[in-house]
């Protein structure tokens, strides 16, 4: 048999519950403050698109570019290139690629990248 008492506690507890979650889910959306998305393609200094900002030319395919200062994230929105990004100057070292659509902090600071064609 379910008491009042149980029915009370069940609901108090599915309340704190919902209500966790969804501060959760707020403060991981306010973690990240990216800038707004616009067509192109950004490279940011710091992480979740902070700091200071190149923007890529995305019509320059197979170039290797080398940055004054190594980024740590990018932001991409373009349907027909997506950048390739290097640990160390010259397009040497490890890489990580893009994709045509991409808001993302890089596993490790980048100091050079060349757009591809998608």
């Amino acid at each position: 048999m379910v008491t009042s008492r149980t029915k009370f506690r069940t609901a108090v507890a599915a309340t704190t519950m919902a209500a966790a979650l969804l501060g959760l889910g707020a403060g991981a959306a306010n973690a990240a403050d990216w800038p707004a998305l616009k067509d192109g393609a950004y490279l940011y200094t710091g992480t979740d698109g902070s700091g200071d900002v190149t923007e890529v030319d995305l019509g320059d395919i197979g170039t290797c570019h080398t940055q004054a200062q190594s980024v740590r994230s990018i932001q991409v929105v373009n349907g027909s290139a997506s950048v390739v990004l290097y640990s160390g100057a010259g397009c040497t070292g490890s890489s990580w690629a893009s994709g045509t659509l991409a808001q993302s902090n890089l596993p490790v600071a980048e100091l050079s990248y060349r757009v591809v064609a998608a």
